[in-house]
């Protein structure tokens, strides 16, 4: 591997966006997806939101509300949680890239939480034949903190302020560090109960603004990379047919707020399809700029805005609080991407610990997600000081 080309990982992992195979030249015109750096920030890191489609803006609140939505964490039952999640990535493709994330919350009394997240992304072992046979392993990580309020019975809010590693360069030959940004995310999240029939369902609608912040200079490139910055909402509906068993639907949409890239031309060499895009001044639109930018900037108008929406739709089934199944359909536009897979999933829950597996069944060809697995394991601190209790006692 040439040592210029090692950014080539980073787009290969933005192949997640942009992986169906195109057959004919007229598709080739058509296929523009919206890149980004750093996009491992933009997988899904758990098992149950995993399981269902990929959502979670809106679903019920647990330890790994962080990355979904971190204004459903005030309504949490339990008083602190600590989760633990496992993705073998790309499987299908290669054996050595994984994400690894950990989440944790704590309530202070009975309207607030603070929490807090790790996410570490191995991206595997590279090998530079012409870098005297250097053997190189890039990873990308993100940790982040903030803090979540309810602001009534119903409503509450949440910001997050995060800190982003990338360490993939362009060339290694030079001095230079890994990528470093900023960002912060504001969410909010309303749930409200109402009565169909002696049933007493629940309704929930969240909204989170995700990676608003700084952008990333890669060493040896003098270019700034937009990261996800994401508009994510959710709704999902719960409704318990009796004590024992309950089943929830949701559904969300997704939208990158970040420009659209020009188009290349067909004919159009990769050299001056750069030289027109620096021209254009795309790399030099700011984070913000961008945000508002995102909007209207498709080449194809208001029918390419639209497709730059993805949409996931889950549900889960509950017994006794305690088995739990899961399936989901997410979908993502041909020429943005064609991400269209199904996932199902299954959780098991005790007072102490959660147990989550999800798995996914890609509907396109070429798709790098396809056969992929999460796993999560969950701990609920009330319940193992309540156990650690009650084992004192015994002695």
């Amino acid at each position: 591997m040439k040592t210029n080309n090692i950014i080539r990982i980073l787009l290969f992992l933005a192949a997640v966006c942009s992986t169906e195979a195109v057959l004919s030249q007229d598709k080739q015109n058509m296929f523009n997806p919206v890149n980004t750096a750093a996009t491992f920030m933009s997988i899904a890191p758990d098992a149950r939101g995993g399981g269902m489609g990929d959502i979670g803006a809106a679903t019920e609140a647990d330890v790994n509300s962080q990355y979904w939505n971190p204004a459903k964490y005030p309504f949490n039952i339990a008083r602190a949680g600590v989760g633990i999640s496992y993705t073998p990535w790309l499987r299908k493709l290669v054996n050595d890239i994984n994400l690894a994330h950990v989440a944790g919350f704590y309530r202070i009394g009975d309207y607030s939480a603070v929490q807090a997240s790790l996410r570490y992304f191995s991206l595997g072992e590279v090998y530079l034949a012409d870098m005297d046979d250097m053997t190189i392993k890039p990873y990308e990580m993100a940790i982040d903190a903030g803090y979540s309020r309810m602001l009534s019975q119903t409503f509450s809010m949440a910001v997050n302020l995060r800190f982003i590693l990338s360490d993939i360069k362009y060339d290694y030959t030079a001095e230079s560090s890994a990528a470093k940004a900023f960002a912060a995310d504001i969410a909010m999240y309303r749930l409200g109960y109402f009565m169909a029939g002696n049933r007493e369902c629940s309704f929930g609608w969240g909204i989170n603004i995700s990676n608003i912040g700084s952008k990333l200079t890669y060493g040896g490139s003098d270019q700034s990379e937009f990261i996800p910055t994401n508009l994510r909402i959710g709704m999902n509906l719960t409704v318990p047919f009796n004590e024992y068993n309950k089943f929830s639907l949701g559904v969300d949409l997704n939208k990158l707020l970040v420009p659209t890239p020009p188009k290349q031309e067909e004919g159009e060499s990769p050299e001056d399809f750069m030289a027109r895009v620096n021209d254009e001044g795309y790399y030099g639109i700011s984070s913000i700029a961008g945000i508002f930018k995102s909007f209207g900037d498709a080449p194809g108008g208001f029918k390419e805005e639209m497709e730059e929406i993805q949409w996931s739709i889950g549900a889960e089934y509950t017994y006794n609080d305690r088995f739990m199944l899961r399936a989901g359909y997410h979908h993502e536009a041909e020429n943005k991407g064609n991400r269209k897979y199904f996932t199902v999933g299954a959780g098991f829950h005790m007072s102490v610990f959660t147990v989550d597996a999800a798995y996914v069944f890609s509907t396109a060809q070429t798709n790098p997600l396809d056969q992929t697995m999460r796993f999560s394991l969950a701990f609920d601190l009330d319940g193992m000081r309540d156990l650690f209790g009650k084992m004192r006692r015994r002695r």
